[in-house]
């Protein structure tokens, strides 16, 4: 049962990140003007950059797979575990939902503090 807890956790941890992301509408939940699948593709590109890291230093021997219970112990590559796809993936998404997250905020705090700006014009 241990064998699959980090995977698990990586997993469940997406999927929440997924649900947010669908409820405030932040990357994938975007959709006007075709946005969803530019987030799409930028998840993608974050976790292709990575892969080639990962890869890079376990050529150069600065990376090898941990050894826990926790894990699954399938290897995709030597020394590149299935957790790290996974992980590399949720990074990349976290890293977009977190800037949307962002942006909306920054828009908010605009528009409040141009109506603010407005009425105090108008006094």
């Amino acid at each position: 049962m241990t064998a699959i807890l980090y995977l698990a956790a990586l997993l469940v941890s997406t999927v929440c990140m997924g649900l947010l992301d669908h409820r405030f509408r932040l990357v994938l939940g975007h959709t006007p003007r075709g946005r969803a699948w530019r987030g799409a593709v930028t998840v993608l590109i974050g976790v292709v950059f990575f892969l080639i890291w990962d890869l890079a230093a376990i050529a150069f021997g600065h990376y090898g797979a941990g050894r826990t219970t926790a894990m699954t112990g399938i290897m995709v590559a030597p020394e590149l575990p299935i957790e790290e796809i996974v992980f590399i993936t949720f990074l990349s998404y976290l890293t977009l939902v977190l800037r949307g997250l962002i942006v909306r905020t920054a828009q908010r705090i605009r528009v409040t503090q141009s109506h603010e700006d407005g009425r105090e014009m108008g006094q």
